[in-house]
């Protein structure tokens, strides 16, 4: 059942890629933020069985919540919103190479020959990306664009690093995550004055991506690795490539070569580097 799981988290984590581009034809990055992260909220609510009071252990999640759904999610839709989704969505998959770099200081890791090869390798494929191959030239279409994608990765990773203390159940942390995520999200909405009902393709996009992107596939994929980690890490590098593929059938963009070299340099390094 774990490799079930594993499959259909890789399939819808594929997918939403293109739900962020599709949406924000109809939505700018901060209204589907907001009907995205109510969507998971509420998938969380539904599923938290703990009752509804706050303890000291989820008062973390004050300062969780504004690193992911708001600050994260704010800024990757930010990058697609600027960038082809075949670009953002691979800069963004710079994460692992991220948080390398990040335990580095952090956890006080010392980094070895090969880590140090995978990251040369890892952020060589982003340079190519970011520069659609034109590496003698070092210019960028959109150099904000650039720094959002990789931003993106350095937030998630450090997320990630975050997380390694808290011990609270999946389902209850996200659910406090997004609560108090969410209440930044409203916020920031109502001061900006972007606050209005979507059009139906957009609210349905963010539906989606509140669904498969924030809430229900990292419970497919929690379900995968506690039932076999090995299964799960290992098709996990297929998500970037079946990513490209619905982004031409779907998006309809053409896939650049520079986008694919870039991409298999990026996967090369982080399995160069992994232990």
């Amino acid at each position: 059942m774990s490799k079930k799981h594993a499959v259909l988290a890789v399939i819808l984590w594929s997918t939403v890629a293109s739900a962020f581009k599709l949406s924000l034809r109809h939505l700018t990055p901060l209204q589907l933020l907001f009907y995205a992260s109510l969507t998971s909220l509420l998938v969380f609510g539904l599923l938290h069985s703990r009752e509804f009071s706050l303890d000291r252990r989820d008062l973390r999640s004050v300062y969780l919540g504004l690193i992911n759904p708001f600050l994260y999610y704010l800024v990757l839709f930010s990058a697609y919103d600027r960038l082809p989704a075949q670009e953002a969505q691979a800069l963004n998959y710079t994460w692992p190479l991220m948080l390398v770099l990040l335990s580095i200081p952090l956890l006080g890791r010392r980094p070895e020959p090969r880590t140090v090869l995978g990251l040369l390798v890892g952020f060589a494929g982003a340079l190519v990306i970011a520069t659609k191959g034109e590496l003698t030239s070092l210019t960028f279409s959109d150099p904000l664009g650039v720094a959002l994608g990789l931003g993106s990765a350095v937030i998630w990773a450090s997320y990630w690093l975050l997380n390694l203390r808290d011990e609270r159940p999946l389902v209850e942390k996200m659910f406090w995550n997004f609560l108090f995520g969410f209440a930044y999200v409203s916020t920031l909405v109502l001061v900006s004055g972007e606050f209005q009902l979507p059009p139906l393709e957009g609210l349905a996009g963010a539906v989606y991506v509140g669904l498969f992107e924030m809430g229900v596939t990292f419970l497919l994929w929690y379900r995968a690795v506690e039932g076999d980690m090995a299964f799960a890490s290992s098709i996990a590098y297929l998500v970037p490539f079946l990513s490209l593929f619905f982004i031409s059938l779907i998006v309809g963009e053409k896939i650049a070569f520079s986008t694919i070299l870039g991409l298999v340099l990026i996967v090369t390094g982080i399995v160069i580097g992994k232990k």
